[in-house]
């Protein structure tokens, strides 16, 4: 069975990837994980592709977390490998060259709040919550959660977060930084995707070069940060899109950036 809806918009520049296990409140399953890895690594090959926005099936949950029914079926090394792969798969969506918008349509829990931190950007819906809930399981986050969320939202805010496991609605979050927007309504995904139509607008290669420069400069000294920035720059210089950027401004168009 699919564990994922995948939706075109925008003349095939934007997709919606939806989790369809709302009865299971769209957890994070073995086959689901496997899932989404092989959705990413697809991802990279389609051109056209410009931006993702990644949600859940329904209006309780973006995702509630692990599966806990299916954890509680697994040994130590099980739970070892599943914990893993997780991580390659959250790494793997963190670089992708795509632009991913998390659309929270509901609760995002534990690893459903992990999920969200991976993507680049974040909508959250009026109602929806989140929230890493591992600390009162007596285990931690252990899908990034620990070291994206500081990044994030600084030391002292993710440490509140985490240590307690208490739940932040839409306001706190924006206030926090822990997300991007607050959607004036319910279809979340609808604001979800107006973003990323707008971020598709831009020059494909200009994109990817920017998240790289962003997402790989965080972990650099400012000199060593700068200089990947202008090793980034120079991928742009030679594209047509580039020379399309220019044309269209002067010419008072839209450009039509191809990815070249």
């Amino acid at each position: 069975m699919a564990n994922f809806r995948v939706e075109s918009r925008a003349d095939g520049a934007v997709e919606v990837w939806t989790i369809d296990a709302e009865a299971n409140r769209n957890a994070i399953s073995r086959a689901m994980r496997a899932e989404l890895e092989a959705l990413v690594v697809a991802a990279r090959e389609k051109r056209g592709l410009r931006a993702v926005v990644l949600t859940g099936a329904g209006n309780k949950a973006f995702c509630a977390g692990a599966d806990l029914k299916e954890r509680a079926t697994m040994n130590e090394e099980e739970v070892r490998a599943f914990l893993h792969d997780l991580r390659r798969t959250l790494r793997q969506l963190e670089l992708s060259p795509k632009i991913f918008v998390a659309a929270i349509n509901g609760a995002a829990f534990g690893g459903g709040t992990e999920l969200s931190l991976a993507c680049d950007l974040r909508v959250i819906a009026p109602h929806a919550e989140m929230a890493l809930t591992e600390t009162r399981l007596a285990i931690i986050p252990g899908g990034g959660g620990t070291q994206r969320l500081p990044r994030l939202v600084g030391v002292g805010v993710a440490k509140d977060l985490i240590l307690t496991g208490r739940r932040v609605g839409p306001e706190e979050a924006l206030r926090l930084g822990l997300v991007n927007r607050v959607a004036p309504d319910a279809d979340v995904v609808a604001h979800a995707v107006a973003l990323a139509e707008e971020i598709a607008a831009g020059g494909p290669v200009a994109l990817a070069a920017a998240k790289a420069a962003i997402q790989e400069g965080m972990e650099l000294g400012i000199d060593s940060a700068l200089e990947l920035e202008y090793q980034k720059y120079q991928m742009v210089i030679p594209t047509k899109d580039r020379l399309e950027g220019l044309a269209a401004f002067r010419e008072k168009r839209k450009p039509a950036y191809k990815g070249e």
